[in-house]
């Protein structure tokens, strides 16, 4: 996807986690084309399926001859991509409901490696089966938040179906950027002139116009983040139709947009961040071997720095709010441990509203019930601090206090050190206080 904008901290987090998606909420395709159809707007047929009989049964239901199989998984890549079937592309044309059932066989249930996906690949549950539209001419069009304009923009391009970020690299005038005010809305003037700019004439100049002004207000009405058409085309006989979409939506929309937020796939999400969300714990894995449990994005943010420049890697973000309980701090311990590639820990609280006893509980609470094998180090600071330190002193855990965090950064990475080498030749090292 093209982005023009800097992301949340959370999204520049997913820079750096390289097999994580962005925590705004996405939907597979056919569902991005069920909601363009609602609006108005041209897209092929197709039915999605969740077996090899059912893409058979929907091949023969579209009743046309010429037909395109899609998996459906919340990564791009897809046509690039192999399964771990053996099969390789993620897209693909078939000519009869035979070869849709053998082809879904080999895609549902399996995973897909992309370029976008990682080493971890997605599991395929569902495909799509598509009528294949032959077309004139393709195009790119994205509506996004741009926080430097304060609004939606419109990206497009005349070089659409490829990916866009190598054409704005290597053409960037092929680009067209139109900035929307959001007050007054995007006008049929500049509709208009916008399918100029990519080179619509005729009837299917009008059509594209209808169809920017209709995903803008698609856009606005369902709280997008951002609606990506990648290829928006004009078939043989001069039709304007979105032959693929990709929605984001506002998290913060959900309680006003129940439909949208309906429609999540869970099972396409990283499985320690949709148990986070359950416990209210704002977490992004990322790819590190130190462990981090603090509270406050920005005390997070510094944390993972200072680990950093102490030669360390961060395991993850994990902000634990500021009015956790014990119990929360204990399911936050269960997610940071669920990562194998932990060697250590590092607790940093500034306790303002958060109790600094509380989170002392939460910790023995996790030590004592999770039986904790890695080293953790904590530093506790504010609210009830001498109550936090008294409870860990008295636990009879090993746990190594620290109060200064540059000092409980530089312990945690030797800590994490020893512990990695000792994991590599087979020893189990417990590490304590001398």
């Amino acid at each position: 996807m093209f982005r023009l904008f800097a992301n949340s901290s959370k999204g520049m987090l997913r820079t750096a986690a390289k097999n994580q998606q962005v925590r705004n909420l996405s939907i597979h395709e056919y569902m991005s084309a069920n909601l363009l159809s609602e609006a108005g707007i041209k897209v092929p047929q197709g039915i999605v399926a969740s077996s090899a009989e059912e893409a058979f049964q929907a091949a023969k239901k579209l009743g046309v001859s010429d037909l395109v199989i899609k998996a459906q998984v919340l990564a791009g890549g897809r046509g690039k991509g192999h399964f771990d079937s053996g099969l390789n592309g993620g897209v693909k044309t078939i000519y009869s409901p035979e070869e849709a059932r053998d082809l879904a066989s080999k895609m549902l249930g399996h995973k897909i490696f992309t370029k976008q996906t990682g080493a971890s690949g997605k599991d395929c549950n569902k495909v799509f089966i598509v009528e294949r539209k032959y077309v004139r001419r393709e195009y790119y069009f994205a509506i996004l938040m741009d926080r430097a304009m304060q609004g939606p923009v419109i990206v497009a391009s005349s070089q659409g179906g490829v990916d866009i970020e190598s054409v704005a690299a290597e053409n960037p005038d092929a680009i067209v950027k139109l900035p929307v005010d959001i007050k007054k809305g995007l006008s049929l003037e500049s509709a208009q002139g916008l399918a100029d700019k990519l080179g619509f004439v005729g009837n299917a100049r009008d059509e594209a116009a209808d169809t920017f002004i209709k995903l803008y207000k698609l856009f606005l009405a369902k709280d997008a983040t951002q609606i990506e058409i990648n290829p928006l085309v004009e078939t043989s006989d001069h039709q304007v139709m979105c032959m693929d979409a990709k929605f984001g939506f506002d998290d913060n929309a959900n309680f006003r947009q129940k439909d949208v937020f309906s429609l999540r796939d869970p099972t396409q999400e990283d499985p320690r961040e949709v148990q986070a969300e359950k416990w209210n714990l704002n977490y992004i894995g990322l790819d590190g071997q130190i462990g981090c449990l603090v509270n406050g994005a920005g005390l997070a943010m510094s944390t993972m720095d200072i680990i950093k420049l102490h030669g360390g890697a961060p395991a993850n973000f994990l902000d634990v709010g500021g009015s956790a309980t014990a119990k929360q701090i204990c399911e936050a311990f269960k997610i940071i441990s669920s990562d194998a590639g932990v060697s250590a820990a590092l607790v940093n609280i500034f306790g303002g509203i958060m109790r600094c006893d509380v989170v002392a509980q939460g910790i023995i609470d996790a030590v004592k019930e999770l039986d904790l094998k890695i080293p953790l180090v904590v530093r506790l600071q504010g609210t009830n601090v001498d109550e936090g330190k008294k409870l860990i002193n008295e636990s009879g855990i090993a746990i190594f206090p620290c109060d200064d965090l540059d000092k409980a950064a530089d312990l945690v990475v030797k800590l994490s050190d020893i512990t990695s080498l000792a994991q590599k030749v087979g020893v189990h090292a417990k590490l304590s206080l001398a």
